[in-house]
């Protein structure tokens, strides 16, 4: 067995709804059954010697090892985590004959680290929001009562004395969550330009920026907890929609703890490997973790043509909402004959059916983002963020306006399309099999005379997913590839490495040397591309890196 991390949660976990730390540990399924017994007898005697009461203790197995975990208060998490790393010292002692850590030492050094991190007005403040129903969000640096316009921030060190406020001034605004593997930055977009022409301000963070309508506040990755809190404490936000992703979930938990809306665009297989997350149904896991948010008052958005969700659906005790390409699809059907609101296409149709009575939204081709209906992808992501909108209370009309004025311009890097000297390009993120489909198949949708792909791949994926990737490109019928060396994505692998696994695969499905190109940079590939190109061809451009010179060049061409 072997230590992989001890870590805080500040939010709802995989393991329980309340901050706590979790200490993760590589082991065989028979060890884990060990483990949890042994980690729990010395995590109790070290909490009886500190006298600290109360712990809810909780354990999760994984494919490789086991997750163990308590609750801790809120100004105590690192003094806790550092309690998990003593009892894995105390383990490791114990069950694999490693040096016995001192408890006495290690008595004194927590309770040191105890009252060093140990914040009595945050506690305060913690305990009144609680009797007065008021949302509280909290990190290293900041605390805040309430969300968006009715919230306000203070330094969590000098934090105000409970009674001089004015509880009545404080308030949410309404937010939704957007989870699962593909569409998720894409859905946020859309929804946030809808609640947009709706008349909101609208706050909103992803895995590329955090933006206050068209105002960009910082370019980044925010799809965690602290993206989330940056944007509920922005005074102008009247609502807001947050992108929830799996390291952010796995790491800290989720960063709120009760939502209006909480949607699951799919799971596919992407990020697998990670401890957390190494099959499918852990990612899946995962990801449900956004429906505690919404569990008791409000709503679910699933996708209804992905067959792990519609499983997963029966756990969920709350309200449901579908969304699905297929007006037909058996569960929409029964959800809807019940009762039940699902978002559907309907032939071109995008329909909202509520109980039985269909209500046209608009056509497919009307959506700019999904070009014509080719972008069935799109189509799926506009149906999703329609479900969402109206979870939230957007009418019809307004949805309506803000899918038909949705262009793609406004989803920088997902399905953009440039004209260049008679050829197309289109430049997509997609970086997982399920999401290079969908783009593969908008293209055929394109009639192109012939198509390019250039793309590469991260070395923390494993080989098998890199093979699937690229024989899952070449069947959809290229006619060249250009592979980009992609080298601050190494993550572990030799110069190379990954080039060598996607040209093999390549290979075996057919393709001749002459088709495969190998270059340094994802702007070297894009500009063999451009050479090879003739008038009525498609180069499919996957900007995994995001550089600005990649889309600068093609706004200028």
């Amino acid at each position: 067995m072997e230590f992989l991390d001890a870590r805080r949660l500040t939010g709802p976990s995989l393991l329980f709804d309340a901050p706590g730390t979790i200490l993760d540990v590589a082991c065989s399924r028979e060890e884990a059954v060990q483990l949890v017994a042994v980690w729990e007898r010395h995590v109790r005697r070290m909490l009886a010697e500190l006298q600290w009461n109360g712990c809810e203790f909780a354990s999760v197995q994984l494919q490789g090892g086991v997750s163990l975990g308590f609750t801790a208060p809120i100004d105590a998490l690192y003094a806790a985590s550092e309690i998990n790393e003593w009892a894995w010292a105390a383990i490791d002692a114990e069950l694999n004959g490693a040096e016995e850590p001192d408890f006495t030492e290690a008595v004194a050094a927590l309770r040191a680290a105890i009252a060093e991190e140990a914040n009595p007005g945050l506690m305060d403040i913690r305990s009144r929001a609680s009797r007065e129903k008021v949302t509280l969000l909290w990190d290293d640096d900041e605390a805040s009562l309430g969300l968006g316009r009715y919230s306000e921030t203070w330094p969590v060190r000098n934090l105000p004395d409970p009674d001089a406020l004015d509880w009545s001034a404080f308030g949410d605004v309404p937010c939704g969550l957007v989870t699962g593997t593909n569409g998720k930055t894409t859905t946020v977009r859309i929804a946030a330009h809808v609640l947009r022409t709706a008349g909101h301000n609208v706050g909103f963070s992803s895995t590329d920026y955090i933006a206050i309508n068209d105002r960009i506040v910082d370019r980044d990755d925010w799809s965690g907890p602290g993206g989330a809190r940056n944007v509920l404490r922005e005074r102008d936000v009247d609502v807001a929609i947050l992108e929830t992703a799996r390291g952010g979930l796995l790491r800290r938990g989720l960063g709120v703890d009760k939502a209006d809306a909480a949607l699951i665009t799919n799971i596919a297989k992407d990020h697998l490997g990670d401890f957390g997350s190494q099959n499918l149904d852990e990612l899946l896991n995962c990801k449900w973790i956004v429906s505690r948010a919404v569990a008791d008052t409000g709503k679910l958005i699933l996708n209804a043509d992905d067959a792990r969700l519609v499983a997963k659906s029966k756990e969920f005790p709350g309200q449901l909402v579908w969304f699905s390409l297929d007006s037909n699809n058996d569960v929409v059907r029964t959800h809807t004959a019940n009762g039940g609101a699902a978002f559907v296409l309907d032939g071109n149709d995008l329909m909202v059916v509520n109980g039985n009575i269909p209500e046209l939204i608009c056509r497919d081709r009307d959506v700019p983002i999904t070009l014509y209906g080719a972008a069935r992808h799109n189509v799926a992501n506009a149906l999703a963020a329609a479900a969402l909108t109206w979870s939230m209370g957007v009418p019809l009309a307004e949805m309506r306006d803000g899918l038909t004025t949705m262009i793609p311009a406004k989803n920088p890097g997902r399905g953009n399309i440039y004209e260049i000297n008679g050829f197309r390009v289109v430049v997509d993120f997609a970086h997982n099999p399920e999401a290079l489909h969908a783009l593969l198949d908008m293209a055929n949708r394109m009639s192109p005379k012939r198509k390019a792909l250039c793309f590469g791949q991260a070395g923390d994926r494993p080989d098998d997913l890199i093979r699937e990737l690229a024989r899952g490109a070449w069947q959809s019928g290229l006619d060249r590839v250009f592979v980009s060396e992609l080298a601050k994505y190494h993550r572990g692998r030799e110069p190379g490495a990954v080039f060598a696994v996607i040209r093999d695969e390549l290979m075996a499905c057919g393709a001749r040397v002459d088709q495969i190109e190998h270059h340094m940079e994802e702007i070297e590939s894009l500009d063999s591309a451009l050479d090879w190109a003739e008038p009525g061809d498609l180069i499919i451009m996957l900007a995994l890196e995001r550089s600005q010179e990649l889309y600068d060049k093609l706004q200028r061409m």
